[in-house]
């Protein structure tokens, strides 16, 4: 029996071997297996690790070209555009300091060719020679005051024009003519704005037509004395022109391939990023500040600009206006792409993993939910419409935001006003959709019997 039977005792023992061995074979299957998930995930991470300063780089390049990209567009629809020049130029002339500026200018010229005091002397001499002595004499003493007596009058007659709809027009069509000049000076054409000792200056010789037609029109017809006379008004330095001509032509060779190139920059920057979501809040943040860096420059330029301008050619307020003037649209562009970068900066944040942003769209969410839950005990339900916007409220956020973009694309002219009101619209819009949307009623569990 026990030669037919054989011992079970060592065929039991070898087959316990077997199992711890296979066991044994199984936990280093399973281990290399995961050495090897742990080296290829190494070698992944290795692969990517160029993908974040790269997209560290870009984003900054294109940051770093927004301010530049905002005044190639600037100068190809503010000084190559004659109509929104005039535009821009219109306010001044209802400036006051640019009026007195005008004013002064205009009067200074015209006393100063109508030689008030050498017709008074001529007057007394002729009087003495026809046996009038005493009233020559008489009329000689008084010469100085009645010089400053019809400059008072020239100057207030002047400053009254000066603020007339009828000089108004005139600053206007000379601006445009202006403008054009300007145009071809920086573009270097020869000829085409006047420099008067280092300064470029504007003819002021229209408007000293209108103020002599309405002199003659109140009884000075004294001035049709006067010379042709052709006084300027200094807008800056003409050193500052070869500058800007060498700006010019190399922005606007550059004023559609900058902004593009800017937008390219960022967009790439923020794809090639291991986190997109971060790097779209870092973009947005860095745009944002970009345009601060630009207002920073636009002010220390100010103060160049206004210490390069002698009060004696332009008082120091007038310089002022007409480069506050000059300067708005880029104030007004700056300001707008400083809410776009800090609205896409926020949506970024806001959308994203972090316990803040969580809890937000946590509470948001419970909110609209008591609103819509409260609305059904009342007997208002969306039904079906709410039924179908809770199935399809991931396209429907997508094209809210894709139109609310176009919406701001399209818009012409917008401001920081008119971004914030958009996102405000926008928020607005996500929650309808989220307080329309009816989820599926959960299934209620069967009672136990």
């Amino acid at each position: 029996m026990s030669v037919m039977g054989g011992d079970p005792g060592p065929a039991v023992e070898s087959r316990e071997l077997s199992q711890d061995e296979r066991a044994e074979l199984e936990q280093l299957r399973s281990q290399v297996t995961e050495l090897r998930v742990q080296q290829a995930r190494q070698a992944r991470g290795r692969r990517k690790r160029w993908r974040a300063p790269v997209a560290v780089v870009l984003i900054m390049l294109g940051c770093i070209l927004a301010p530049v990209s905002v005044l190639a567009v600037w100068s190809a629809n503010q000084v190559s555009d004659t109509s929104r020049y005039v535009a821009n130029i219109e306010p001044l002339i209802h400036d006051p300091a640019v009026q007195n500026a005008l004013t002064d200018k205009v009067t200074s010229e015209i006393t100063s060719n109508l030689d008030v005091t050498g017709y008074v002397n001529q007057a007394a001499a002729l009087l003495t020679q026809k046996g009038l002595p005493r009233v020559g004499t008489l009329l000689q003493t008084f010469g100085p005051s009645l010089s400053g007596a019809v400059a008072g009058y020239i100057h207030g007659t002047v400053h009254k024009i000066v603020t007339s709809p009828q000089f108004a027009n005139t600053w206007l069509k000379v601006n445009t003519v202006a403008h054009q000049q300007m145009v071809s000076a920086l573009s270097g054409q020869k000829g085409a704005v006047a420099v008067s000792n280092g300064q470029v200056t504007i003819d002021l010789a229209p408007f000293i037509t209108i103020v002599k037609q309405a002199l003659v029109a109140r009884g000075f017809t004294l001035v049709n004395r006067l010379p042709p006379i052709h006084p300027t008004l200094a807008l800056f330095s003409a050193r500052e022109l070869t500058k800007a001509q060498a700006a010019y032509r190399l922005i606007n060779d550059l004023k559609i391939v900058l902004p593009i190139l800017t937008l390219v920059l960022i967009a790439a920057g923020v794809y090639i990023a291991r986190g997109h979501r971060r790097a779209l809040i870092g973009a947005g943040l860095g745009f944002a500040a970009s345009m601060l860096v630009l207002g920073l420059g636009l002010l220390i330029f100010r103060g160049i600009y206004l210490n390069s301008v002698p009060n004696d050619v332009l008082p120091s307020n007038a310089a002022a206006a007409i480069f506050d003037t000059f300067v708005r649209f880029i104030r007004t562009a700056l300001r707008t792409l400083l809410v776009v970068g800090l609205v896409v900066a926020a949506a970024a944040f806001l959308t994203g993993p972090s316990v803040t942003a969580v809890q937000t769209r946590r509470g948001v969410k419970s909110g609209l939910g008591w609103v819509r839950s409260t609305g059904e005990h009342a007997g208002l339900s969306t039904g079906p419409v709410g039924r179908w916007t809770y199935a399809h409220r991931k396209g429907l956020r997508i094209g809210a935001v894709g139109l609310f973009a176009l919406i701001f694309v399209f818009w012409g002219r917008p401001t920081a006003q008119v971004v914030i009101l958009l996102a405000v619209l926008l928020v607005v819009v996500l929650g309808l959709i989220e307080l329309i949307g009816r989820p599926p009623a959960e299934p209620v569990a069967a009672a136990p019997t």
